[in-house]
């Protein structure tokens, strides 16, 4: 037998150090080769991170929740001596009557028990998102199913998809009476996009002045518009949602209030108005809330925005997303969907100057030319940042979109 060190590999170009989320083992583990050990994540994206061996874990370099360096150990496996590369000195082969007298972990077996490490290092699962291989993550994504309800059968606990199947037909397990008493805390640490997110919270409500503004719409005409596009579309067109809609609006009125489309470096004191429009589209993940761009939306049709919209949202939710497609936003577009609820005042996403969040649609009875009618009536929630946008221009901004869902062919129009 042998060890082999499995050294934090280089995940990306300038890239020297990163932050382990989760881990997929534990000391004691026989692991396959291939299979996931750990997810990664950098200020760029997050990464899986595969074992290059078949062979039982012996340590493993850190927490989760830690920093990495590149190229540090980061974790240790006992392998065959014809597979692995021995560390520090040769061992016995295989074939050797008594193992090392240092190592304490039995020889891997078909179904092998954790056993103490010489040195290893605990790693705490609180908390931590469940385990599952991308393809059963993408599974669980399309039919709707929480993986922290589903029970794992797969080795080192993760969830395969016989899980899902048995899930699917028994529902989450109860344990029998569902009526008793609770006791206990769960304790988890804030680690990987939580950590970001709240990082990044937080300097934004401390840096930035925050001012809201919220205005009704009459969605009618432009859901009266978005249905009938539905019915007449083509079997190469996506479905059509209101997003679309409301990002070609945004698309015309940073033409005129350009202040808006902005990035404000405030160490720098400079404020960057851009001529594209890159818009953030917030999506809520299994692992915390994202922001992927879509780039250049001045330069695409309804059609295609509603074809990039889907991608992103899909390879954001399935943590397949590029690192490129989550930077570069220059204005943020938030919409919690039929949770909309009457009024939110979203956090801006710094650098940004503004972040634009519709609410939901609700049949509302008003008085239109003297007549009390009934009208699918929204909430168009704002924030700005007041350094940059007065609060006069921010209306403006706000009414002129108005104005273009109101009367939808105005969208389509220069």
């Amino acid at each position: 037998m042998s060890e082999y060190k499995f050294k934090m590999p280089d995940i990306g170009e300038g890239v020297v150090e990163a932050e382990i989320t989760a881990w997929h083992i534990k000391v004691g583990d026989l692991v396959e080769e291939d299979a996931p050990v750990a997810d990664a994540m950098t200020d760029k994206a997050t990464v899986e991170l595969t074992a290059p061996v078949t062979g039982t874990v012996l340590r493993v370099g850190c927490a989760e929740g830690e920093i990495m360096a590149i190229g540090a150990d980061l974790v240790v496996f006992e392998t065959d001596g014809d597979v692995a590369v021995p560390v520090d000195e040769p061992a016995p082969k295989v074939e050797a009557p008594k193992p090392e007298p240092k190592k304490e972990t039995p020889k891997p077996a078909p179904t092998p028990k954790p056993a103490p490490a010489p040195t290893p290092i605990p790693v705490s699962r609180a908390g931590a998102k469940p385990l599952a291989s991308p393809a059963v993550r993408k599974s669980a994504l399309d039919q709707d199913i929480d993986l922290a309800l589903v029970t794992p059968s797969g080795k080192a606990g993760q969830i395969t998809h016989e899980d899902l199947n048995t899930f699917k037909r028994n529902g989450p397990a109860t344990g029998g009476n569902v009526y008793v008493k609770k006791t206990g805390v769960t304790d988890i640490k804030v680690v990987g996009m939580r950590r970001v997110i709240s990082e990044r919270m937080s300097l934004s409500k401390r840096r930035i002045p925050h001012f809201s503004y919220v205005e009704a719409i009459d969605m009618t005409e432009v859901e009266s518009l978005r249905a009938h596009l539905n019915k007449a579309r083509t079997e190469d067109q996506p479905k059509l949602t209101l997003i679309p809609f409301f990002a070609r609006a945004i698309v015309k009125a940073c033409v005129l209030w350009p202040q808006c489309n902005a990035t404000f470096d405030d160490d720098a004191g400079i404020i960057t108005q851009h001529h594209a429009v890159h818009l953030g589209m917030a999506v809520q993940t299994p692992n915390g809330l994202m922001v992927p761009v879509v780039h250049h939306a001045e330069s695409l049709d309804i059609w295609k925005i509603a074809r990039e919209v889907v991608r992103l949202g899909e390879a954001a939710k399935t943590g397949t997303i590029a690192a490129s497609d989550l930077s570069g936003g220059t204005l943020t577009l938030t919409s919690l969907g039929p949770l909309g609820g009457v009024v939110t005042t979203p956090v801006i996403n710094r650098p940004q100057v503004a972040i634009l969040g519709p609410n939901k649609i609700v049949d509302t009875p008003v008085i239109l030319n003297g007549q009390m009618v009934v009208r699918k009536m929204m909430n168009f929630s704002s924030s700005f940042d007041h350094r940059v946008v007065d609060g006069f221009h921010a209306a403006e901004m706000i009414q002129y979109i108005k104005g273009l869902l109101e009367h939808p062919a105005t969208l389509f129009m220069d």
